[in-house]
């Protein structure tokens, strides 16, 4: 099971690859794609969406992982601006027919770290430690990009052996 775990935003997105076998996540990619706040917000779209296109064709995942819009009511341009980024990246994957998956926080948090109240600083270390990575990823929306990626192909192979029990 190979996913593209994407962590949006309109300056920078995390994007990772991460691909389950045997029951051993291995990281494949990892990137972030950052646009220029200058850039006026259809040309910041449009590098999001090029960019993230030219990863799914490369790795062609067989579903690309989405945190669930998370944002406080006190800063509603935040969410407005994390929709324009969700939907812009639910157009690349269904142009290549990769079905979404989304996922809350908190069951990522619960699935890297063994706690759904994890803070960032605890996701990195964990997702360091889990791929044996020299260093914590940097920024923090490719460290939330790879752990959603993992979370999601562990939720893929539970369903899986689910499945073949029956």
């Amino acid at each position: 099971m190979r996913v593209l775990g994407v962590d949006p935003g309109l300056g920078t997105t995390g994007y990772a690859v991460v691909e389950l076998s045997g029951g051993a996540p291995a990281l494949r990619e990892a990137g972030v794609v950052r646009s220029r706040a200058a850039l006026d917000l259809g040309t910041r779209l449009f590098v999001l969406h090029t960019e993230l296109r030219a990863v799914i064709t490369e790795f062609l995942p067989a579903a690309l992982a989405l945190e669930d819009l998370y944002s406080e009511y006190r800063f509603p341009r935040t969410a407005l601006k994390m929709a324009h980024a969700r939907g812009v990246i639910c157009l690349a994957a269904a142009q290549s027919d990769v079905p979404v998956v989304d996922i809350v926080p908190s069951e990522v948090k619960n699935a890297i770290t063994g706690s759904g109240r994890a803070s960032k600083q605890q996701v990195q270390r964990a997702v360091q430690r889990l791929f044996n990575l020299d260093e914590v990823p940097s920024p923090p929306d490719l460290a939330d990009a790879i752990a959603i990626a993992t979370a999601v192909a562990y939720r893929a192979m539970r369903l899986d052996v689910r499945e073949t029990r029956r």
